[in-house]
């Protein structure tokens, strides 16, 4: 059996995106063609589906291992260019990510994970509908 793991990334991130895009609760919201995905950028991205794209890069980042909110800045983050000065690294907008995450929650692809016993959130992980559904579409491409 195909796994999340087997697949090629890119093709596992376009083909879900294209799964995403028929759930309805997955829409980009308004603000969505003028904002940057984060402050090392400079312009916008010029894809019209980068919102799917970027949403499924979560989903499959989730499935791989529980992520939250920072951590996925974290990932998704890059180096500000600061002109004759060094690069620094910076994180990635968190807004984006976030509606993502709820766009995610909403459609039961994935859930909070809370602690037992604390009731604290950890982050993210991946339900099991969501699972079936990476796992469909990783089958499709081997």
């Amino acid at each position: 059996m195909a796994s999340v793991n087997d697949a090629d990334t890119g093709k596992l991130i376009q083909m879900t995106a294209e799964e995403l895009k028929k759930l309805d609760v997955i829409r980009p919201p308004e603000w969505a063609s003028f904002v940057k995905t984060g402050t090392h950028k400079e312009r916008p991205p010029e894809q019209e589906d980068w919102w799917y794209v970027r949403t499924a890069s979560i989903l499959r980042k989730i499935y791989l291992g529980n992520a939250g909110v920072e951590r996925l800045r974290k990932v998704y983050g890059g180096r500000k260019n600061l002109g004759h000065q060094p690069e620094h690294k910076r994180k990635a907008s968190g807004a984006i990510i976030r509606k993502a995450l709820q766009q995610l929650e909403a459609a039961g692809l994935v859930e909070k994970d809370v602690q037992k016993g604390k009731g604290k959130t950890r982050g993210r992980k991946i339900s099991p509908k969501g699972q079936s559904l990476l796992n469909s579409v990783a089958k499709k491409i081997k």
